[in-house]
This record gives structure tokens, sequence and C-alpha cells, in this order.
């Protein structure tokens, strides 16, 4: 596929996924053996995917992520976004505090015979638990 394929796929699946909550579109864009690298931990698989994301649309049920940039050469795509949302739901064992937060985040994402195969993703955690309240700020 080409560079620009790689990148429309992208735009669709963040917004399919994560602004629509069609979790769905993950069968059809991401390799059933996907790897996403997130802080220190990996996780394998669409079950895993579906329960990575999932956590977020729980957590802010009305999330929206707003692609800022992508850049893309070869099998890869990078993606910048912009995140916004209320707190809630129950986000790695917060309860809901009702704030409204924005954060940011990028991804690398490699394609293999036109699917998602591996991600590199960086969110702005640590400044969503800021604006949550849950670490102090400074």
């Amino acid at each position: 596929m080409s560079t620009k394929q790689n990148k429309a796929i992208i735009y669709r699946f963040i917004d399919e996924a994560y602004n629509k909550k069609n979790m769905t579109v993950g069968d059809e864009v991401l390799a059933a053996n996907v790897v996403l690298h997130v802080s220190n931990s990996e996780i394998k698989g669409l079950a895993g995917w579906k329960q990575y994301a999932g956590s977020f649309l729980a957590g802010f049920s009305d999330i929206t992520i707003s692609v800022k940039d992508t850049i893309a050469e070869g099998d890869r795509v990078v993606a910048s976004w912009k995140c916004h949302g209320i707190h809630t739901g129950e986000l790695q064992g917060i309860a809901p505090t009702g704030k409204k937060v924005t954060w940011t985040g990028i991804a690398i994402y490699r394609f293999v015979g036109g699917k998602i195969e591996e991600v590199w993703v960086w969110n702005d955690i640590w400044g969503m638990m800021r604006q949550l309240g849950v670490i102090p700020s400074g």
C-alpha cells in the first residue's frame, strides 16, 4: 500500500475506534498479532488492544481525538494527536473525577500487508494525571 493509503487508515482507525467508539474497526485494520509498545509494557493481539482502548473509552465517555499531523515513509506512519474528555468513568483504578482534561500523544505505526502490525505509543499520561488531580502539579 502507498504511504497515502496508510495515512488514510490511521485517520480512519483513530476516528472510528475512539471518536465513534467502533472497536470493530480494529478487526479490520490491525493485524491479529499486533503489538503496542506503551510506556514500559507490550500489549499483544487484538484483545489486548481492545482492553487498552476500552479503558480510555470507559474512563472518558465523551473522548475526542483530533489527529494534528501525520508523516509517512515506507511502511511507517507517525501521527500526533490531541485528546479531550471528561473523566466520567473509572480509569486505571482511578474513580471518576468529573474533570475535563486535554492531553497529547504521538505514535509510530508499522504496516505489514495493509494492516497495522506494530505501534509505539506515547501519551502525556503525566499531564492527564495532573489535570485529574491524581499527582501534584509542578
